[in-house]
């Protein structure tokens, strides 16, 4: 079920000539992306909420068929709160379905979700929350040690707050229940508080960004989400060049050898219209065996090389630090994979991550990130292959429709 019948008055002009569903991003309605991705993640039918300019939307979408979807409707009237929404459409609803925001993205690793819903069975709902560890909006609610949610608050003015719900709701359908019969309310502000105090309300916590059309600023942040090129993530060594020994490192750009075809796989990849980031853990520099400054001339060369032969590394993310330091960015850590997905615009879920190592695959599962495991003598040459299948298929062309 998506919740879509706001007025958009934060949009402003937009807001008021198209419904929110259908502000266009990247030369499609953003709608089209919600329902591209429920569709990939094996939903067959959608229940709309609508209200402010409904047909447009309804005429839009019409019965979801050239979406490969079935799609209903329950329409009231604009000033309506979701309370009142979810009420009114509590008979179209299966005993357990998800809810969404029509304005927010965010790529739902649905299977995962679905299992942690059903390894908590006192949970009504989940909600999926992004930790705002980077301060990217204002938080809304705090997350207990246990995975379920302590405090909901929708005014976002109590101190201590840390996280921000951004929708992806599974809900058990008598959830609707706690809303009071006479009252037309935001259906957040007077169920969540609620299940939260009963200790029915899980968490399903990300550090993967979600984009919003919620406000001029944050569409254009969508509009580069969901239009950039298609990316793949390699590790380095084992992958790129030769490793050196165990417990040694490539310290200098003299000692810098390709692996047999891995500028070649570059170039392909290049050609075919993918950007590469390398992202790599180098406990040298820590272990002081490695300065910063000899590793930048390592990265220049290594980056010159691969232009040289046609190819382009879009960006490098480096772990400097020792293995005991406990920080969030070695691998098997995913602090690599998110600074790229921010500093990019990334969808990680269409992002291949190509490693040697079990520590790089644990670092692609943190982030449901599809991984591409070579043998380290073999390195990006033995995955050229299946990479630039893997684009043709999940890159730019595969556009929802418009």
């Amino acid at each position: 079920m998506i919740l879509a019948g706001g007025l958009g008055t934060r949009l402003g002009e937009i807001g008021r000539r198209l419904p929110k569903p259908l502000v266009p991003v990247a030369g499609a309605p953003f709608l089209a992306y919600l329902l591209r991705m429920l569709r990939a993640q094996g939903f067959e039918r959608v229940l709309l909420l609508l209200g402010h300019r409904a047909e447009l939307i309804r005429e839009w979408c019409g019965d979801g068929s050239r979406f490969g979807l079935r799609i209903e409707y329950s329409v009231g009237a604009v000033e309506d709160g979701t309370g009142r929404r979810l009420q009114r459409a509590r008979p179209l609803l299966d005993s357990v379905f998800l809810l969404l925001y029509c304005d927010n993205y965010w790529p739902l690793p649905m299977a995962r979700a679905w299992q942690a819903f059903v390894d908590r069975p006192r949970a009504a709902a989940q909600v999926a929350v992004y930790r705002n560890q980077d301060r990217y909006t204002r938080d809304n609610l705090v997350v207990r040690d246990d995975g379920f949610v302590a405090i909901y608050d929708k005014s976002r003015t109590r101190p201590g707050l840390a996280g921000v719900d951004i929708g992806f709701i599974l809900l058990q359908r008598d959830v609707l229940d706690l809303l009071s019969d006479a009252s037309d309310c935001s259906f957040e502000a007077e169920v969540y508080p609620k299940l939260a105090e009963q200790g029915r309300l899980a968490a399903f916590e990300t550090e993967h960004r979600y984009y919003s059309v919620g406000t001029p600023e944050r569409l254009g942040e969508a509009e580069k989400f969901l239009a950039r090129r298609p990316c793949v993530i390699v590790d380095r060594d084992g992958v790129l060049n030769v490793k050196a020994e165990r417990g040694c490192y490539v310290s200098s750009a003299d000692d810098w050898r390709w692996l047999p075809g891995a500028r070649e796989g570059l170039r392909e990849l290049r050609e075919l219209g993918a950007d590469v980031i390398v992202v790599t853990n180098q406990a040298g520099i820590a272990r002081g065996m490695l300065s910063p400054s000899q590793l930048e001339s390592i990265h220049a060369r290594m980056r010159a090389e691969a232009q040289a032969a046609g190819g382009e590394i879009l960006d490098v993310f480096v772990c400097p630090h020792h293995w005991d330091d406990g920080c969030e960015c070695r691998k098997p850590r995913a602090g690599m994979l998110l600074s790229a997905q921010r500093a990019q615009g990334l969808d990680l879920s269409l992002t291949p991550f190509v490693g040697d190592d079990v520590r790089d695959g644990q670092a692609a599962a943190c982030v449901d990130a599809p991984f591409f495991q070579v043998d380290p003598n073999t390195g990006l040459a033995q995955a050229i292959p299946a990479l630039l299948d893997f684009v043709r298929a999940n890159g730019q062309g595969q556009k929802p429709i418009a």
